[in-house]
Parts: C-alpha cells; structure tokens; sequence
C-alpha cells in the first residue's frame, strides 16, 4: 500500500514538473489548455528553458510567443532562424503566461515553425537565450492541433439567396 502511494505521488509530481520540455506538446501553462502549443530546445528543463509558443488568442487571432527562462526579459529584437534563413523580430510585451509576443504580419513565422526543420532564438541585446535549438518535429500537428480553436466557423448549411426556395428531394 505504501509503495503505490508513493508510485502515484511520485507520477504527480513528474506531470507537474514537465512545464518546459525539450519538443513540442500542448502548454501545461495554468490557462491554457488545448489552445496553445510549446516548442522547447533541446535539454530544456523546468528551471533552464527556450520555448516558442504558439496560440489561440481570446479574439481567434493567432499568436507566437518567446517564452524563456532569461531573467532579462523578452522584449527587445530577437534573431529568429528557421532552416537558414533569419529574420529580426520586434517582440512585443504580451500578455499572458508568455514572454514577448512576436508579431508576424506576413505570416512567415508560423508557416516556417510547421513546415521548417529546426529554428533559433537569438536575442539582439544582452546575454544569449539559455538554450537555443528548437527542433520542429513534430510542430505541424502540435500547431494545428492548438490553432483549431482559431478555425473560422461556417454555417452548418448555406443560406440561399433571398426569394429562392430549395426543393425537397
């Protein structure tokens, strides 16, 4: 008896500590649920960690976000690379759980995170993000799996126009 105790004591502990972990997976980040996802680098841990989110926003919006355990801050301009190729982001402050957002009008952002191999966080000022290397395996489904939240909704049949009539069949 005393030893399944601890076994599920030791399970619950585990699922709380693997807040940031290394790949891509739902954000266990309190409020989020299913409508965000988090792509970590490699050998992140809950204490030292480089994450990318991306998510659902309140207005159906889509949102990305770095997220690291930098004591410095996020806002500022930040080196993405994504398959060679960089590009340098203005992060915003965001709001959330989350540490800067990172604005992506024309939308290459989101479609390199599902499509690309492996991306970088590089911050322009101060000292290096803890970790860097965010493989994106894996990132298409984990992405359309939070985005779904953002789908547009459609009427379950489409209206004809006014004065039609549609005959039974």
């Amino acid at each position: 008896m005393i030893m399944v105790r601890a076994a599920i004591a030791s399970l619950l502990l585990l699922g709380t500590v693997q807040a940031q972990q290394q790949g891509w997976s739902y954000s266990p980040l309190k409020g989020e649920g299913d409508r965000a996802t988090l792509g970590c680098a490699l050998g992140s841990t809950p204490e030292k960690f480089t994450c990318i989110a991306v998510r659902c926003e309140d207005d159906f919006s889509v949102g990305i976000y770095a997220h690291t355990s930098r004591p410095e801050g996020h806002d500022g301009e930040w080196l993405v690379t994504i398959d060679r190729t960089n590009r340098t982001i203005a992060a915003q402050t965001g709001e959330g759980p989350y540490g800067a957002r990172l604005p992506d009008a024309d939308g290459w952002l989101l479609n390199n995170l599902r499509n690309g191999a492996v991306a970088y966080l590089h911050p322009k000022e101060g000292p290096a993000a803890p970790l860097n290397f965010i493989p994106l395996a894996g990132s298409l489904y984990e992405i359309n799996r939070a985005l779904a939240y953002c789908a547009p909704t459609v009427p379950a049949e489409p209206n004809g126009p006014p004065g039609v009539t549609v005959p039974d069949p």
